[in-house]
Formats: C-alpha cells, sequence, structure tokens
C-alpha cells in the first residue's frame, strides 16, 4: 500500500504540470484584468507546433521554443481582439478554442498524413527523465530512498521548471514593482493611467507571459510526457486549469495546490476504472472528467466561499480624455 501511495503521487505531479503551467498563465491574464477562456486553445497549438518542430528540426529545445511562440502568436491575436478593438473577451476566447481545435487536426493530416497525428519523436527530440544526485545509491534505503528515487527523481525538465513557475510567480506578482502595476491595472485601470502607466502595454506584457506559459504546457504534452501529438490532446486541460484558477482564488500557492489536486483525482481514477465500485459499477470515463468542474462548485459553495476575480476583468478600458 505505502509503495502504491507513492506510485499516485508520482502520477499526481506528471498529471498535475500542464495543468499548472495553464493555471499560471490564466493568473497572469486575469490578473491584468483579460479573462481568457482559449488557455485551451493555445495548450493545443502549443502541444501541436511543439512536436512538429522538434521532428523536423530534431532538437527538443527548438521544439520548445516552436510551441511557445504558437501560443504567444495565439495570445497575441486575443489581445488584439479584445484589448485594441475592444471585442468581446469571452467570444474571442472561444474562437480562439474553435480554431485550435480544427486547425492541428488539419494540419497534421496535411503535412503527414497520420490522421492529424505527428511521427513518433526520437529521444533527442523530447524531455526525458532526469536522475537527481544519488537517487540510484539511495533507492535501496528504507521508506526515504524509495521516495526519493520514485517521487522525487526521474521527472522531466519541465517538471521541475513547473515548480520553480510557482514560486517565480508568487515573487513577480507580490514582490516587484511589475506585479504590483499589474494587480492595479486588474482592479482599478483608471488609477494606473492616471499615475501615467500605459495600461494597454501592461496588458499586452500580462498575455504575452500567458502564452509563453501555456507553450510549456503544451510542450509538456507532446514532447516530454509524451513522444508526439495526437488529436485534442489537450482534452479539456485548459478548462479544467481555469477551474483550478477560480477555486484557487487567483493566488499562485494556492493554484499549485488546486491543481495538484485535480491531478490527483485523475491519478486516483485511471486504477479505479479497473474495479467495481458499489453501486455503480466501474468508474465512467464521462465522471472522471467531470470531477474537477464538480469539485470546484461544491468546494466554492461550501467550503472556501466566493470566489472574487479582479474588479476590471473581462472589461475593456477606454482611456478618458
Amino acid at each position: 500500500m505505502f509503495e502504491l501511495f507513492i506510485v499516485v503521487l508520482d502520477s499526481t505531479v506528471r498529471l498535475s504540470i500542464p495543468l499548472l503551467f495553464v493555471c499560471l498563465a490564466g493568473l497572469y491574464s486575469e490578473r491584468a484584468g483579460v479573462v481568457d477562456i482559449g488557455l485551451e486553445g493555445k495548450l493545443l497549438v502549443s502541444a501541436f507546433f511543439s512536436a512538429v518542430v522538434a521532428a523536423e528540426s530534431g532538437s527538443v529545445w527548438i521544439g520548445l521554443a516552436g510551441g511557445i511562440v504558437s501560443a504567444i502568436m495565439l495570445s497575441l491575436v486575443h489581445g488584439i481582439a479584445v484589448i485594441t478593438f475592444r471585442g468581446n473577451q469571452i467570444i474571442s476566447g472561444v474562437a480562439l478554442n474553435f480554431i485550435a481545435a480544427g486547425l492541428t487536426p488539419l494540419l497534421g493530416h496535411y503535412w503527414y498524413k497520420r490522421g492529424g497525428s505527428t511521427p513518433a519523436l526520437q529521444d533527442a527530440e523530447r524531455f526525458l527523465p532526469i536522475d537527481l544526485p544519488l537517487a540510484q545509491t539511495l533507492k535501496d534505503v528504507p521508506v526515504i530512498g524509495y521516495i526519493y528515487e520514485e517521487l522525487f527523481s526521474g521527472h522531466n525538465f519541465l517538471v521541475y521548471l513547473g515548480f520553480a513557475a510557482v514560486g517565480f510567480t508568487y515573487w513577480l506578482i507580490y514582490k516587484t514593482r511589475f506585479g504590483l502595476r499589474l494587480r492595479a491595472v486588474g482592479e482599478n485601470p483608471t488609477a494606473v493611467d492616471t499615475a501615467g502607466i500605459s495600461v494597454i502595454l501592461l496588458r499586452y506584457k500580462a498575455i504575452i507571459i500567458c502564452g509563453a506559459l501555456c507553450g510549456f504546457g503544451g510542450a509538456y504534452l507532446s514532447i516530454a510526457q509524451n513522444a508526439g501529438f495526437v488529436v485534442n490532446m489537450s482534452s479539456g486541460r485548459g478548462f479544467i486549469a481555469l477551474a483550478a484558477l477560480i477555486f484557487a482564488k487567483w493566488k499562485p500557492l494556492n493554484a499549485l495546490f488546486a491543481c495538484l489536486l485535480f491531478g490527483f483525482l485523475e491519478a486516483v481514477a485511471i486504477p479505479l476504472q479497473t474495479y467495481d465500485l458499489p453501486l455503480i459499477g466501474k468508474m465512467p470515463v464521462q465522471l472522471i472528467q467531470a470531477t474537477p468542474y464538480i469539485l470546484t462548485v461544491i468546494l466554492l459553495a461550501g467550503f472556501i466561499g466566493k470566489a472574487i476575480p479582479p474588479k476590471a476583468s473581462g472589461q475593456p478600458y477606454v482611456k478618458e480624455r
């Protein structure tokens, strides 16, 4: 049972990383007052182009760069629509999701004739597991050695980067001038503008960071966790990350725990599909997919109270003359 528990925790870490990257991405965007329903689309596009660029270049790092650039480009499309032209932020995000869902299989089929998927990647085109120092030496040590070797060691570069991104985001949001301005522009953009700071520029910076983090999340799916892109690879993770962001009340440390919780639910649900449960039999896949959203509603309604977004969230800024 102890070994099974550690294996489930190990799966929790692996499954929560794409949620974590995308949740942090949404945090930057919404802290600046830009609602981004299109996180799912950015995640899907970055997963596709990470695999494509890695396969064509033969380099995992160039593939990662390709995924990040593609997600940033999609973020800028959203920014132009909702910041420059003051369009409806919800509609723009939904449109980006539709574009990504249709464009990735279309291009994949046109380029590779594999039903929308990319060819399997070689080792040089993927992020491989990293053994931490002394992991193999200590693995036979009772309890501690097994935990260190199984839970802390053996993850790829993007897993460790994801946890580091939480600490960096906390520092940037709460300990720097940029973070203060970012939070202010999501709460009271008029006051920020009065202080001589460009609201438009700050919001564009926020969505660029959002795109970059989605790029890391998409790259994790296709060139780290897996060895290539398959159709609809994101499988709703962008929406789950949005649920985690609301559950976390737009705070980076809370976002970490929320994503780990949702990753744990998915990790536990995988073995549950093989067992017959009382009354319901085998765990339905649909119930597993709906669990994060159900849990978010239950916790917000009964345990952690109302989640209040930034006051200017979703509102286009019109400069007063």
